[in-house]
């Protein structure tokens, strides 16, 4: 029995969802909090498996309550439901770690869709931003996004299981498509994380990206040194 909760500072769009999740998960438990705070309180008073945190701005400001939830529990996932639907919204908030972004212009069928491939471990972002996506490069607009700076390899090191999935195929001169189908993600998504690894590794295409990953990943194998020892 999955257990969720909602925040949402909307008395109104908060009983609503909360409605809708209920009548297609009649088996769910979903928990209600009016702010990030009381959200918190719920947290460390119980494990959720999903946490939605409604805002209407960009999410910024929900940062760094994502980082104290996280630590009060682990294994929770969480996803910004968000009134904008901005580009430069949605790839922050999944920089930050969040697991999904709804926008609550979204269908209810989407929103539900939405709530199931998180709860099923995979990262979701509206079907609008593949939509706008400018192509594989990945080093136009996806340079000009606001995303934390990350350029050591400690930081590299503190990205998610599933980017440094993607860190590795990228390293082996995978394209998109070809992540995305050995990872049974969308393409959008592996773009997603692709525009993370690009800022993480500073660099500002696929080619410089795979390079630096392959010496990055050989670095830090810990028989890398003996081994290339042994062969030469």
């Amino acid at each position: 029995m999955p257990r969720l909760l909602v925040c949402d500072g909307q008395s109104v769009y908060r009983i609503g969802l909360r409605s809708l999740i209920k009548a297609e998960m009649p088996s769910a438990e979903v928990i209600e909090a009016s702010n990030p705070s009381e959200a918190l309180a719920q947290i460390r008073a119980g494990a959720f498996d999903l946490v939605l945190v409604g805002t209407d701005r960009s999410g910024l400001e929900q940062f760094d309550y994502l980082k104290a939830a996280r630590e009060a529990s682990p294994s929770t996932r969480f996803a910004i439901v968000s009134a904008s639907d901005a580009r430069a919204d949605i790839l922050a908030t999944l920089a930050a770690g969040f697991h999904g972004f709804i926008s609550k212009s979204q269908s209810d069928t989407e929103i539900l869709a939405a709530a199931t491939n998180i709860l099923a471990g995979r990262i979701y972002v509206p079907a609008s931003f593949a939509k706008i996506d400018n192509g594989d490069a990945l080093c136009g607009r996806f340079d000009e996004e606001v995303l934390p700076a990350l350029t050591t390899k400690a930081d590299v090191l503190k990205l998610t299981k599933r980017q440094r999935e993607v860190l590795s195929l990228l390293a082996k001169g995978l394209s998109n498509k070809e992540i995305s189908r050995a990872l049974a993600i969308a393409e959008a998504t592996t773009k997603i994380h692709m525009a993370a690894l690009l800022r993480a590794l500073a660099v500002r295409n696929r080619t410089e990206a795979a390079y630096k990953a392959a010496n990055f990943i050989n670095s830090t194998e810990p028989d890398s040194v003996s081994a290339r020892h042994r062969t030469s």
